[in-house]
Formats: C-alpha cells, sequence, structure tokens
C-alpha cells in the first residue's frame, strides 16, 4: 500500500460512526442501560436472552449476572434465582467465601522460603521475621 493510499483511510469515513458503539460503559455514562437495586448497580452490556448485567458494587465490579425469560442466573453457582437482587447477592457472597476460603488456606511462607524471594518483593513484616530468624544447627551445611 503506498503511503497516499495509507493517508485516504481514516476512521471518519462515511457511515462508520453510525455502527461504532461504545462497549463496557460504566454505570455514569448516561448512555449506559443501568439498573440500580438496593446495595448493587446493574448495567446492560448485550444479549437478548439472557440479558448480560455487570454488577456493581459501590464503585467496583464483582461480576456478572444473567437475565433469562423465567429466571436470573450469576454465573458461579447453579442455582436460579426469580430476582435480580437474588442474583446479584448470591454472586456477592459466592466471592466474598471464595476470598475467605482463600486467605485460610493460604499458609504464610517458611523463613527458608523468604530468603529464596527477591530483596524488593520482602514486606516489613518479612524482614522482621528474617530479623529474628535463627537457623536451626540441622539445616546448616558445611560447604
Amino acid at each position: 500500500m503506498t503511503q497516499s493510499a495509507a493517508s485516504n483511510l481514516t476512521l471518519s469515513e462515511p457511515g462508520l460512526d453510525d455502527c461504532q458503539q461504545k462497549i463496557l460503559l460504566l454505570p455514569t455514562d448516561p448512555n449506559a442501560e443501568v439498573m440500580e437495586i438496593p446495595g448493587y448497580k446493574l448495567v446492560y452490556v448485550n444479549g437478548a436472552c439472557p440479558r448480560n448485567y455487570r454488577v456493581y458494587k459501590a464503585d467496583s465490579m464483582i461480576g456478572v449476572i444473567f437475565q433469562h425469560i423465567t429466571h436470573w442466573s450469576n454465573g458461579v453457582d447453579s442455582l436460579r434465582y426469580s430476582e435480580s437482587v437474588d442474583a446479584a447477592v448470591g454472586l456477592d457472597k459466592f466471592l466474598n467465601v471464595a476470598r475467605v476460603s482463600k486467605a485460610t488456606t493460604e499458609q504464610p511462607l517458611t523463613e527458608e522460603e523468604l530468603l529464596n524471594k527477591e530483596f524488593d518483593s520482602l514486606t516489613s513484616e518479612d524482614w522482621e521475621r528474617l530479623r529474628r530468624y535463627v537457623p536451626q544447627a540441622k539445616d546448616l551445611v558445611a560447604a
């Protein structure tokens, strides 16, 4: 393609603006289709059946729920909800349980594992643990 041909291709071609549309509108966008329910905002994304909505709690998106003809669902469980608020609350509860479950199953790194981490990635608590750490004699190996 020559330079003159490339310069003729622009995004302002006639009719191009007609087919462009914003995607992932924020709940504050005046063009967004927003459904407010207690504690949540649902922002329509796309779809006919199911209709897809992004769920916001405060200013953070927590996930997606779906409006079917006869029920609502949230994609994280196999339940069918009769109301949108129930699907949003179910999604929120699932995420909270997942966060708690992850936090309780994670074991803190041992001091030996901390010694293998990059210095820049250590937290002040990690440094304090390493400062107090005294290796056991069985862990020491003569070189």
